[in-house]
């Protein structure tokens, strides 16, 4: 199984060793689904947010930033994540 193919059925839970490239390729699987499907990032903060469309958030190198409907920014990078799920924030409350 691919890790698109993961992301797609699955969820991605906190990893202290997740490395940048992970971290990239786990956030580009549920990016590129297709169609669409809008996905929920959890940080270690517990602050969570749903990345609603593919152009919303850009990622390199292990950092990451989200730009809610409003335009306020979030960064991030891979050891501030708790996970990343298919569900919206509707579904994963």
């Amino acid at each position: 199984m691919s890790v698109f193919d993961f992301a797609i059925h699955f969820h991605f839970e906190y990893d202290k060793n997740m490395t940048p490239d992970s971290f990239n390729r786990t956030l580009r699987a549920f990016q590129k689904r297709l169609p669409f499907q809008p996905y929920t990032v959890e940080l270690v903060s517990g602050f969570r947010f749903q990345v609603d469309h593919p152009e919303a958030l850009v990622f390199r190198a292990g950092t990451a930033i989200y730009c809610a409907p409003d335009g306020t920014p979030t960064i991030f990078d891979n050891e501030g994540v708790s996970r990343v799920t298919g569900e919206t924030l509707k579904e994963s409350a």
